[in-house]
């Protein structure tokens, strides 16, 4: 599924330079890497703040938080990601209010979302799932009428541009933007990392007291609110920086692999074979497909026969999570993941790799 071992063969001079360069600093938190970092991501993001954190699950919770964020509150969030994303609003002692997604992209589907509005709703938490861009103007419109936050949950889609908003990038286009660093992003470190955006900056504010046990930037021995340790380390920091002037090439990659599966899986004849949408926006975090649920397993043997590796983004919709079944149900995502799997998809795939993973899905169908 992923091969960062040839990543680092890669990258390993630059990498290896840079954290010398850290290690010769002694500074190990905080200090001229991260706020580099932080710099030159706001930048590319296009966006006035960048704010490093412990991971992208903190970057939720701390969000959220920021935003006043508590008990009783409700979070509209999708009901088909990562736990993490529920996780956070549960965390707060606020309530998931699950949204069902669309049955092609598996994003949030924008049309339930005013439905499900009340006067306990205090923002929006929509997933770019995959590295697929949300349907934000939908959901923008929505917050702007009901005077929602909106925190867009990008641990997938770094870099990713909303081609209906004009090209921005994600991250920049709500109230905050959560991202997560961990090893398998499309900017991925190589140990925990998190960050937060926005271009509010109170917020902002906020969010570098609460990462530092809610500490003053006036005097960090004066406490103003609760807070967390959540800082991006610099040694994280360095590594990133080597990293992020190469992911707009390597999500490009990703689309031309995206590319390349479409024809690859046409060639081969694997006609059940349900691909994910070939959207100009899409940065292929996960190349997700769908097959029939009962005839799944077929085509796990397949692949495992062929020495392909796959994964379930996701075997359980979060309505069916025993932490999210209490707060309704998303028939199409719960359907959804009953039929999803994931294959390898990563910059440095080859098109003989594609062939061999559409043979072997093809050969799944053929018997």
């Amino acid at each position: 599924m992923l091969d960062l071992q040839s990543e680092v063969g890669e990258l390993y001079e630059q990498l290896r330079e840079a954290t010398d360069r850290v290690l010769r600093s002694g500074v190990f938190i905080g200090g001229p890497e991260v706020a580099g970092f932080e710099r030159e991501a706001a930048d590319f993001l296009g966006v006035r703040h960048a704010i490093g954190l412990n991971s992208g699950t903190d970057a939720l919770v701390i969000g959220l938080e920021a935003l006043g964020v508590g008990p009783g509150d409700e979070v509209i969030t999708t009901a088909f990601s990562f736990f993490a994303t529920s996780e956070a609003v549960l965390r707060l002692g606020a309530v998931p209010v699950f949204c069902d997604v669309d049955p092609v992209t598996l994003n949030i589907d924008p049309e339930h979302i005013e439905s499900l509005v009340t006067e306990r709703t205090k923002a929006l938490l929509p997933v770019h799932l995959f590295g697929l861009p949300a349907p934000m103007t939908k959901l923008l419109e929505v917050a702007e009428r009901h005077q929602l936050a909106v925190v867009e949950d990008c641990a997938q889609a770094f870099g990713a541009r909303s081609a209906e908003l004009g090209g921005r990038r994600v991250g920049g286009l709500g109230t905050l933007g959560a991202f997560s660093f961990y090893p398998t992003k499309n900017l991925g470190a190589y140990g925990d990392g998190g960050m937060l955006t926005t271009d509010d900056d109170d917020l902002a504010a906020v969010v570098r007291s609460l990462r530092s046990h809610g500490s003053s930037p006036a005097d960090k021995y004066r406490h103003d609110r609760l807070g967390h340790n959540s800082r991006l380390d610099a040694m994280q920091a360095a590594i990133l920086r080597v990293k992020l002037p190469l992911v707009d090439g390597w999500n490009a990659r990703r689309r031309a692999l995206a590319a390349e599966y479409q024809a690859a899986m046409a060639a081969a004849g694997a006609q059940q074979v349900v691909l994910p949408p070939a959207a100009s926006d899409h940065v292929y975090h996960q190349f997700t497909v769908q097959v029939p649920a009962d005839e799944r397993p077929a085509y796990e043997v397949s692949l495992a026969n062929a020495g392909v590796e796959f994964s379930r983004f996701y075997p359980t919709a979060l309505t069916t999570q025993p932490a999210g079944s209490s707060y309704g149900r998303a028939p199409v995502a719960e359907a959804a993941a009953g039929r999803v799997v994931s294959l390898p998809m990563r910059p440095s795939l080859t098109n003989p790799d594609l062939r061999r993973v559409a043979t072997a899905l093809a050969a799944a169908e053929h018997g």
